[in-house]
């Protein structure tokens, strides 16, 4: 991590951040890094064990986070969530990341439609419902930065895929129309789609891929902190990143 804040390290102190799907992998990566720079962290998944110890660890590097058990598929569970922003920052979330999400995979013609259901309330209409919150608080202090953590399928197609492809294609989607009404407010809203990462969900999508190859979470942190240290003046939807190598991914 320390190579990453000699890069890119934006001050963030004073700044309460939001990061779902922080237990782990990619969000894991960007929690840490937003709380290296400074900001108090809310550390936001269903396990709050692995949560509880990502705090710590942030807080062992001179940080300040927050663990919050957090179901993103559940509103109840959403609106609590940034409860808790209110109650350690007085209403003020300047970063909200969303991180969380889920895959299932399959053929289109074998796929149940209960797994698209279940992939929209997780990368979808989860998200859908954190940015709701974080503009509740953000539109009157006309700042903020919101970030959604799509992929590289909310760009292109794959097979075996279709139920995850077409959730992030609908965050992607998401992104955009709230860029613009977010826009006259202060606020920038833009979106990461990674290509192949060495987490769990890529191991699961694609299990041929040689590991040794694939991208890490903390480069994924670095795209955040980059968009993150770009001046109010500049905004940017959406960044595709992808290992360096000749692949499709």
């Amino acid at each position: 991590m320390s190579d990453l804040l000699n890069t890119l390290a934006p001050n963030l102190s004073e700044q309460t951040a939001v990061v779902t799907g922080a237990s782990r992998g990619i969000g894991k990566a960007i929690a840490s890094a937003l709380g290296a720079c400074g900001a108090h962290v809310v550390l936001a998944a269903r396990s709050l064990s692995d949560l509880e110890a990502l705090a710590e660890d942030i807080r062992d590097a001179g940080g300040t986070a927050t663990a919050v058990k957090t179901d993103v598929a559940s509103e109840d569970s959403l609106k609590s969530l940034f409860q808790v922003v209110d109650s350690i920052a007085d209403g003020r979330l300047d970063i909200l990341v969303n991180n969380a999400g889920a895959g299932l995979y399959g053929e289109i013609i074998d796929s149940p439609a209960d797994d698209l259901d279940l992939l929209h309330a997780i990368n979808v209409r989860g998200p859908f419902i954190a940015c709701q919150q974080a503009m509740k608080r953000m539109v009157p202090a006309k700042s903020g930065t919101i970030t959604n953590i799509s992929s590289v399928v909310g760009l292109k197609g794959y097979p075996n895929q279709g139920a995850y492809t077409a959730s992030k294609h609908a965050l992607l989607g998401l992104t955009k129309t709230l860029s613009v009404e977010a826009q006259p407010h202060g606020i920038r809203v833009n979106a990461i789609c990674p290509g192949g990462v060495d987490t769990e969900l890529v191991t699961k999508a694609r299990p041929d891929l040689d590991r040794s190859v694939l991208m890490q979470p903390d480069d994924v942190a670095r795209t955040v902190l980059f968009l993150l240290a770009m001046p109010a003046r500049a905004a940017v939807d959406s960044i595709y990143i992808r290992r360096a190598i000749s692949s499709p991914w």
